[in-house]
């Protein structure tokens, strides 16, 4: 399938979300976004303002806040928190990382409850469930999937960029295999070119969490 330039920033959450990403780099990806018309740039919670404020005069360019990054073990009660927060600082989309101990352990009552209470505190607004697959057998990665469905998740995104590997096309392929329609999928972290995109989108992928330098390689 051919895209063109636009469709793929279309598709493209520009990523600033390790611990080492300055401001400078924020307002770099704020600058590829208004350039190439990038659909989303998320920042850590801390830096979500002066996103906001980047980006006041481009109100088509959602801006994205990460819950419980990057480990996904904060209390349920600390991530609406912090859910409630970014919300209020004037995020448009929640990123939210599982408790993966919880999923580990069979405790799928626990590990549900964290995802609804989320996305009761989003209300309404789009929340992306992160596995991070890395961690996860096959098993475990379809399991997640069936229960993000369940709990109304908009997305099911395969990592935080965080961990020792990203996403993989076989990953993406189960995850969007066991959501079907009822959700879509994100791909995180490994995605590097422009052909690893389109695989990843052909395995069923529509969003993509990359750098501002990767984004720019991929548009150029």
């Amino acid at each position: 399938m051919s895209l063109t330039n636009r469709e793929i920033a279309q598709m493209m959450d520009l990523s600033c979300v390790q611990a080492f990403n300055t401001l400078d780099e924020i307002r770099d990806a704020a600058a590829t976004a208004m350039k190439h018309d990038c659909i989303c740039v998320f920042a850590l919670p801390a830096h979500i303002p002066y996103l906001v404020d980047l980006l006041k005069e481009r109100k088509d360019i959602l801006i994205g806040g990460t819950v419980g990054f990057p480990d996904g073990a904060a209390t349920t009660a600390g991530k609406v928190h912090e859910a409630l927060e970014l919300i209020e600082m004037g995020v448009n989309e929640l990123d939210m990382v599982i408790n993966i101990g919880w999923l580990k352990a069979g405790e799928y009552d626990l590990f549900a409850n964290d995802i609804k209470q989320v996305i009761k505190a989003a209300d309404g607004m789009p929340v992306k469930v992160i596995l991070e697959c890395h961690y996860l057998t096959r098993e475990e990665i379809v399991k997640a999937c069936e229960i993000a469905v369940e709990c109304g998740a908009s997305f099911v995104k395969t990592g935080t960029g965080w961990a020792p590997s990203g996403a993989t096309v076989e990953n993406i392929k189960l995850m969007s295999d066991t959501v079907g329609d009822s959700c879509k999928v994100k791909a995180a972290g490994g995605v590097r070119d422009k052909e690893t995109l389109l695989a990843m989108h052909a395995s069923g992928a529509v969003r993509f969490g990359v750098g501002a330098r990767t984004a720019l390689a991929i548009l150029n």
